[in-house]
This record gives structure tokens, C-alpha cells and sequence, in this order.
């Protein structure tokens, strides 16, 4: 097991990595492998993929983010042209259908509503508009439409567990109340307990997965 220090350090290295991220933007502090991070970001962007780094750290078992986006001069937007980049942005993405989107932004937090059918639809919205000058924060309302009844969506999970390289399958179990989706068990890193979540996100109708999935390095010992 990592300590602390060790994790701290793994996660600076990590934060230096990422070519849009300086080392003098965000602090790092780490207690029972829980990683905090602080300081000041002139874009949207920046905050999230700071807390991207911090999950693929080995050791991580959670992240308290208390990032502040700053949007500086060069890059200050108003509502209706923040407005107006989100949507022309939706009416071109591939994956969405136009119209099924609605937008709002008011003081530079954009918030979604609307009904798609897929995850990667709702997620597609939401990494579209990380990336619009001028956001400082995105609530994304959007929900989805169910498709497939329980049974179909534990089955479809289920053999995307057995297909990954990452995720045992054997050691995730899965439950499907309505169109929520209930992961236990253990895995070995918080690397591997994000990518069983993602996996269970991806199957058509599922509106809420519910990761209780525990860190365990030490199962997997023998």
C-alpha cells in the first residue's frame, strides 16, 4: 500500500503530465488516500482534466476537488455568446440529435436539460461544452430514456465486465433496480472501480450507477 507521500508525490507527477496544467495552479494534499486539490484555473478545461489525472493514480480513493475557475480577460465570454458557441456546437456533434437538448447559462455556468437514450449522448454533450471558451462550470440535467428491461441491461453489463481488460468480472457483482444500476465487490485500484462504472454507464437506459465498489489491493495479493 502506498503512503500519503508517496500517493502525493504520484499525483504531482501525474498533474505535471498534463501538457495545459502548471505546477503553480494546484495544490495537492493527501489524507487516508483521499486527495484534495486546490488553487486557481483560467479555464473550465483545466479543472477537469486536474481531476482526471488524479483518478488514474494508483492508490486514490477519492478526490475532493475545490478547484476555482477564473476565466481571465482574453478569454471572458458573455451569457449569449457562451449561449450560442454550446449550441451550435450541439447542432453539429454526430451523437446528438438537435433539438433534444435544451441550455441555459447564466453567469458562465451553462446547465443542460433534455432526454437522450444513450449515456455516451449525455457525456458527449457535457465533454463538448468543457471545452467552449468562457464556461466556468457545467450542471448537466440531462436524462435518459429506458430501453431494455433489468435483465437485459445486468446482461449487457455483465459481458462488457467479461470483454475488459481492466475490470475482473468475477469479483464485481451487479444489481439492476429500475434503470439504477448497484455496483460491489472489491478491485484492485480506483483506476479499476472507474472503468467497471464507465462500462455500466454504457448500456443503453441506465440513468444512475451507484459505485460502491471497494479498493482492495490485498485480495488480489495471493
Amino acid at each position: 500500500m502506498k503512503t500519503d507521500v508517496e500517493i502525493q508525490k504520484d499525483v504531482i507527477d501525474e498533474l505535471a503530465w498534463e501538457p495545459l496544467l502548471t505546477a503553480t495552479e494546484i495544490g495537492v494534499a493527501v489524507k487516508n488516500g483521499i486527495v484534495t486539490l486546490s488553487g486557481t484555473v483560467d479555464m473550465y478545461r483545466k479543472k477537469i482534466l486536474a481531476e482526471r489525472a488524479v483518478k488514474r493514480v494508483e492508490g486514490v480513493k477519492a478526490v475532493a476537488e475545490d478547484i476555482e475557475v477564473k476565466i481571465s480577460p482574453n478569454g471572458k465570454k458573455n451569457d449569449t455568446e457562451i449561449a450560442e458557441a454550446v449550441l451550435l456546437g450541439l447542432k453539429w456533434h454526430s451523437g446528438l440529435q438537435d433539438g433534444s437538448i435544451r441550455v441555459k447559462v447564466e453567469d458562465g455556468w451553462v446547465t443542460l436539460e433534455g432526454e437522450v437514450e444513450w449515456e455516451f449522448q449525455r457525456l458527449a454533450a457535457l465533454r463538448m461544452i468543457e471545452n467552449t471558451i468562457g464556461v466556468v462550470g457545467i450542471s448537466n440535467n440531462i436524462k435518459i430514456i429506458p430501453i431494455l428491461s433489468k435483465g437485459e441491461i445486468k446482461k449487457k453489463i455483465n459481458a462488457a465486465f467479461h470483454r475488459s481488460a481492466t475490470v475482473d468480472a468475477d469479483k464485481v457483482n451487479i444489481t439492476v433496480d429500475g434503470n439504477k444500476v448497484i455496483l460491489t465487490g472489491k478491485v484492485r485500484s480506483y483506476s479499476e472501480r472507474k472503468d467497471a462504472e464507465n462500462a455500466a454507464w454504457l448500456a443503453p437506459g441506465v440513468s444512475k450507477v451507484v459505485n460502491e465498489l471497494e479498493i482492495d489491493t490485498d485480495v488480489f495479493a495471493v
